[in-house]
């Protein structure tokens, strides 16, 4: 069983503190949700844990399987099994997904055929495998090619950043369901940044998290997906709000 643990994570960018002590634990054939109004620091949270640059950690740890993931590159925790599907993959010239396997410690034997094979399932088209990667696609067509390429290389936790973002209806139930599946065939990890509940109609959350101002400030099980859509985040931002009110007096 693999196991994601994020524990007291601040952040910031040069200018701003965006991370405020995240604690979070993803293991192996779960689904977290993460919603939040814009701009509280979701997607900054993706990137972080995935080692891109121009963010310092301030304090906190970020450890998948007991490795420490802070000090890492980002091709190096994606060798450990951490997958991110971006809110806006980009396209990558001359590089087809099956030269990422080849390279990938990941990838299983013999696996052109399986990936052959899922490309048809996912509804991309034969060639697509042959250019390169996200090369001249549409926005659903990128994301079908991002979850094919984390089913191909099974990793252990993918963190999907507005992964319904660019699907139509049927591009999301097609690409919901086979994470889904995933998360029960191959213990797949996930965590899910999402604004909108019906991607969880698909993909179901073992636990939702509401994420504000750069942490996580109430946790529930899925019916608190429905709660936000229906009445949105007016009654945590409230809160705070006041929270920071009383605390300047």
């Amino acid at each position: 069983m693999s196991e994601l643990i994020i524990k007291d994570l601040h952040a910031r960018t040069e200018e701003t503190e965006i991370l405020q002590g995240v604690n979070l634990t993803v293991r192996s054939g779960e689904v977290h949700a993460l919603m939040g109004p814009n701009g509280s620091g979701k997607s900054t949270l993706a990137h972080i844990l995935m080692g891109r640059a121009g963010y310092e950690i301030t304090q906190g740890t970020i450890t998948l399987d007991e490795i420490d993931l802070t000090e890492l590159g980002t091709w190096e925790r994606a060798q450990l099994g951490l997958f991110l599907a971006m809110q806006y993959p980009v396209e990558i010239d001359g590089v087809t997904l099956l030269d990422v396997m080849n390279e990938s410690s990941l990838a299983p034997e013999d696996f052109q055929e399986s990936v052959e094979e899922e490309s048809r399932n996912l509804g991309l088209e034969g060639n697509d495998l042959s250019r390169g990667i996200n090369l001249d696609m549409s926005g659903g067509e990128k994301k079908r090619m991002e979850t094919l390429q984390l089913i191909s290389l099974r990793s252990r936790i993918a963190i999907l950043d507005e992964l319904d973002s660019g699907l139509d209806i049927d591009g999301l139930r097609v690409v919901s369901s086979r994470i889904e599946r995933a998360t029960k065939e191959d213990d797949l990890g996930v965590l899910v940044i999402t604004h909108y509940s019906r991607l969880l109609e698909e993909l179901k959350p073992d636990k939702v998290h509401i994420f504000i101002n750069g942490r996580i400030v109430e946790s529930g099980e899925a019916e608190l997906a429905i709660e936000l859509e229906e009445d949105g985040y007016e009654k945590w931002t409230s809160s705070l709000e006041t929270s920071v009110t009383l605390g300047g007096l």
